[in-house]
């Protein structure tokens, strides 16, 4: 009697400690136990999926209701949860196992249309992340939906012999070339613009008094004189259309120099040597207006 009173006094005095040590027990086992049971889950899930079971799972919507004719066919509840859970595991297993991804798996137009809303910077960002990204980033198709946004529609016709990428970053080099053609007139810099044209007897200079110049020092005289002129030369440029060939590149466009006094057509014809744009032709011409137009057809 003495024994046992002495040890239902201990049980008392450790009842804390056994009941922490009991649940730690009981959580040990439930841990080891799943982890005994995922291998043999996912072995049933790749038996389903090859026997075609997993084809019948109920789809699932975005408010997490699931498709109820697997039970008005006569299923039972547990039978479609575990073909959900059947197809998930199944899924998982095979994504990990071909490396795919939920960009990979994107339908291609859809790919496309989500990059179309990056700018050029963004998508060379996006390229440099990873091997994934890269391969998204450097689609072809993505590039022209680039290039029709930020340039024209009008080449959609055009197959570039090195891709869209390549034809893009041709496109941007050439229009900053432009830019800079009218950065030199502002700034009024006669040697930077020596230095813009190439240096040869066949290159032509058409200005919009519409006198012709032959020759690189006959068109950098023209030059001179037109730096020289009085007027304001702050004008605004639209409607900017390049064309890039392997060694050549023609832009035209519209150039004001008073919104209310009209605009001109230009156009500069470029030529790649040794790896730099020159400048070869440059043609100038005053807009008419519909009225003029009128006016010369019927005269011609």
């Amino acid at each position: 009697m003495e024994i046992a009173h002495s040890l239902s006094i201990a049980l008392q005095s450790h009842q804390p400690l056994i009941i922490a040590t009991i649940i730690t027990l009981i959580s040990l086992l439930f841990a080891v136990r799943s982890l005994f049971k995922r291998p043999h889950k996912s072995n049933a899930s790749r038996l389903a999926t090859s026997s075609g079971l997993g084809e019948t799972a109920p789809s699932s919507s975005c408010n997490g209701t699931t498709n109820s004719s697997a039970f008005l066919n006569g299923g039972s509840a547990g039978t479609a949860e575990k073909s959900m859970v059947t197809a998930d595991v199944s899924k998982v297993v095979a994504e990990r196992q071909s490396g795919a991804s939920m960009m990979e798996q994107l339908v291609p137009e859809i790919t496309t249309h989500a990059l179309s809303y990056l700018d050029y910077p963004s998508l060379c960002r996006l390229s440099m992340t990873n091997s994934l990204m890269r391969k998204a980033a450097n689609d072809d198709n993505a590039w022209k939906a680039l290039y029709h946004k930020d340039f024209t529609l009008e080449q959609d016709s055009v197959t570039p012999v090195n891709g869209w990428k390549a034809y893009y970053a041709s496109t941007r080099a050439i229009i900053n070339v432009n830019t800079e053609f009218f950065n030199i007139i502002r700034d009024r810099s006669l040697p930077a613009m020596s230095r813009f044209w190439l240096k040869s007897d066949y290159v032509k200079c058409v200005h919009a008094t519409g006198e012709l110049f032959s020759g690189y020092n006959a068109v950098m005289q023209s030059w001179q004189l037109a730096l020289n002129w009085e007027q304001g030369v702050d004008f605004q440029v639209r409607d900017v259309r390049a064309r890039v060939l392997t060694d050549m590149a023609w832009v035209s466009m519209k150039t004001y120099v008073d919104m209310d006094n009209g605009a001109f057509n230009m156009t500069n014809v470029f030529e790649l040597h040794h790896g730099r744009w020159y400048l070869v032709h440059h043609h100038s011409s005053v807009m008419l207006a519909d009225g003029d137009m009128e006016q010369q057809i019927v005269h011609g």
